[in-house]
């Protein structure tokens, strides 16, 4: 069966069909799913068998290096690349309830991101994805000029501090261009999201709070965005350096769970 790649929004995210991810890929078979990622910045895949951690490690393998931790939660000792995610009736917070890149306080941030779930609600538990390609896009000439050569703090202390018990841990702090240009497509992408980034460095302090606050409720416009509707057997694979993204909590207590993977990127330019 030949891979089929059908777009769910105009500006980001798309299903890709007729492919079993748990399987050796062939060649033609991945060109497609890259050249779907390089257009569509979101791929969706129903149905994929990947609890199998060596699996899962081996597809996302195709696309860079795996990270092989995150800063507030571990893998299994055998698989570190491999991060639990699990919310229930006992869970005080869920991780991406803000919209954020993931772990854009790196100096190298994620490429990508995969999360495949094995249990989902039957209700809520939808993830949000905000195309920033088509956010940039957007901006008046006069924004985008005032932008250009404008850098931005990305912290992780004020994120993950508050979950962490133990206080010797330090996190990652890092400066990025406000406006990234993405190293495969060539496209001008905005970076900078309400999680992790905390001042534009070149501007007085209240300016800088003003120009944020602006740019976090733009990238918030359903214009941009793509929804998905999480089925036990789902992947989502993003695309961190274009794109932004929110799970939402309104599934309390119902049980979402399965495992995410992340890719080494490089430092934005």
């Amino acid at each position: 069966m030949a891979i089929r790649v059908e777009p769910i929004a105009p500006h980001c995210g798309a299903s890709v069909r007729g492919v079993d991810l748990s399987k050796d890929l062939t060649d033609h078979e991945l060109e497609a799913i890259r050249d779907a990622f390089a257009a569509h910045s979101v791929l969706f895949f129903r149905d994929q068998d990947l609890g199998d951690p060596v699996r899962f490690k081996a597809f996302a393998s195709h696309f860079g290096e795996l990270y092989g931790d995150h800063p507030a939660a571990e893998g299994s000792s055998e698989h570190p690349e491999v991060m639990r995610m699990h919310h229930d009736h006992n869970s005080t917070y869920i991780a991406g309830s803000s919209w954020h890149s993931d772990q854009s306080s790196d100096a190298e941030p994620p490429m990508a991101t995969m999360l495949w779930n094995h249990t989902v609600p039957d209700v809520g538990g939808d993830t949000l994805f905000s195309s920033m390609y088509a956010a940039y896009d957007a901006l008046s000439a006069r924004m985008k000029q005032y932008l250009d050569g404008l850098t931005a703090v990305h912290d992780a202390e004020h994120v993950f501090r508050p979950i962490t018990p133990d206080w010797s841990k330090r996190f990652t702090s890092a400066v990025h261009p406000v406006v990234r240009t993405h190293p495969v497509t060539g496209r001008r992408a905005l970076f900078v999201n309400q999680l992790y980034t905390t001042r534009i460095v070149e501007v007085p302090k209240s300016e800088s709070r003003g120009i944020l606050e602006l740019l976090f409720r733009h990238v918030e416009d359903p214009m941009f965005q793509c929804r998905f509707r999480w089925e036990p057997g789902s992947l989502a694979f993003w695309d961190n350096r274009c794109t932004q993204h929110v799970a939402l909590w309104d599934y309390y207590p119902r049980t979402r769970s399965g495992f995410r993977i992340t890719i080494k990127g490089d430092r934005p330019v």
